[in-house]
C-alpha cells in the first residue's frame, strides 16, 4: 500500500528528520518543485542533492534543449536512464528527476530496485503558473499552450505517477511547508517498511 502524507497535524515536522535508507527519488510534472524541495529536503536529512537535467547536461556537453533538438527524445532518455542509474549507486542522497524520467519503464524499474520514489502532485493551474515564468522547457516552447500541454501531461503521466511509493500533494505554499509534509510522509513510509531504519532525530 503506498503512503500518502496524511499526518501533516500529528507531529512537529520542522523538528524531525530521519536516516534515509535509500536513495530519496523525486518524481511529476515539470513544475512540481522536485529542484527546489529536493534540495530543501536534502538539507534537512544532511545528505547530498542531486539533479538528474542537470547532470545529464554535464555529461553530455550541451542543454537539454540542445540534445532534445540536434539528437531528439530517445537519444536524451538513453543518457537519462544511464545517469540515473549511475546516480543510485552512489551514497544515499535526494534525487530530483526530469518530469519524464519516471514514464520510461526502464528507468522506473532501476528507481524501484534501488531508491524511494515520491511523487510530488501538483494541479494543473499551479503548473501553469509556475511554468510561465520558465524558458528552458523543451516540451513547452509556445508559451500559449502552455495550460493545453500540461492538461495533456497530466493525462499521460499522472496514472503512472501513481505507482510511486509516497504520494505527496503540493500547493502554492512556502517550499518549506511542502517539505515538512514531505517530510512527515517519507517518515511514515520508512517506519512502516524499513522499521530497522527507522531512526529519528531532531533538528
Amino acid at each position: 500500500m503506498k503512503q500518502e502524507a496524511h499526518a501533516f497535524n500529528l507531529v512537529n515536522p520542522s523538528q524531525l528528520s530521519f536516516r534515509a535508507p535509500k536513495t530519496i527519488v523525486l518524481v511529476g510534472l515539470m513544475g512540481a518543485g522536485k529542484t527546489s524541495i529536493g534540495r530543501r529536503l536534502a538539507k534537512r536529512l544532511d545528505v547530498e542533492f542531486f539533479d538528474s537535467d542537470h547532470e545529464v547536461e554535464v555529461a553530455a556537453g550541451c542543454p537539454i534543449k540542445e540534445i532534445f533538438n540536434i539528437y531528439g527524445e530517445d537519444a536524451f532518455r538513453v543518457g537519462e536512464y544511464r545517469v540515473i542509474n549511475r546516480l543510485l549507486d552512489q551514497q544515499t542522497h535526494v534525487l530530483a528527476t526530469g518530469g519524464g524520467s519516471f514514464m520510461e519503464e526502464k528507468t522506473r524499474e532501476v528507481i524501484k530496485q534501488k531508491a524511494i520514489s515520491v511523487w510530488l502532485k501538483a494541479d494543473l493551474e499551479t503548473l501553469v503558473a509556475r511554468v510561465s515564468r520558465r524558458t528552458d522547457r523543451p516540451l513547452l516552447e509556445d508559451a500559449e499552450a502552455h495550460h493545453d500541454v500540461l492538461s495533456q501531461l497530466i493525462a499521460e503521466r499522472y496514472p503512472v505517477y501513481e505507482g510511486a511509493d509516497v504520494i505527496v500533494d503540493t500547493y502554492d505554499e512556502p517550499t518549506n511547508t511542502t517539505v515538512d509534509r514531505v517530510i512527515v510522509s517519507l517518515a511514515e513510509y520508512i517506519r512502516d517498511r524499513f522499521p530497522k531504519d527507522y531512526v529519528l532525530k531532531s533538528i
